[in-house]
């Protein structure tokens, strides 16, 4: 069969024919394999999101969360979230959870914990 039978049949059918492969992104090629954290501030993960409010206004989120116990520590909202809070964030959870030994930012940057002696 050639290719132009194959697309006479699929539109026969009602089908939908994808006309070139699907662009896979770069970052997905070389993902390295994370290591599971076993155990309780091994590792956490940090991450930003944003999001937009009904009247167009919109609002970012940062969420910090303990692999190992996959406990939410942190979920802090706010319309812009400077360097200083993000740090304010992390000072408050040390105090209650104590240090990390590595923090994950985006599934690629890790901080090692000495970056919060001090």
């Amino acid at each position: 069969m050639n290719h132009k039978r194959v697309y006479r049949l699929y539109r026969e059918e009602g089908l939908a024919m994808r006309k070139r492969p699907p662009r896979r992104r770069k970052a997905c090629l070389k993902r390295d394999l994370r290591p599971l954290a076993v155990e309780k501030n091994e590792c956490w993960s940090m991450d930003f999101m944003s999001d937009e409010l009904f009247d167009g206004r919109r609002i970012r989120l940062l969420t910090i969360v303990d692999n190992h116990t996959r406990e939410s520590l942190a979920i802090y909202i706010g319309q812009r979230i400077r360097g200083c809070e993000v740090v304010e964030v992390l000072e408050r959870i040390v105090k209650d959870q104590g240090r990390p030994r590595m923090i994950r930012v985006d599934n690629v940057l890790s901080l090692e914990s000495s970056f919060f002696s001090g």
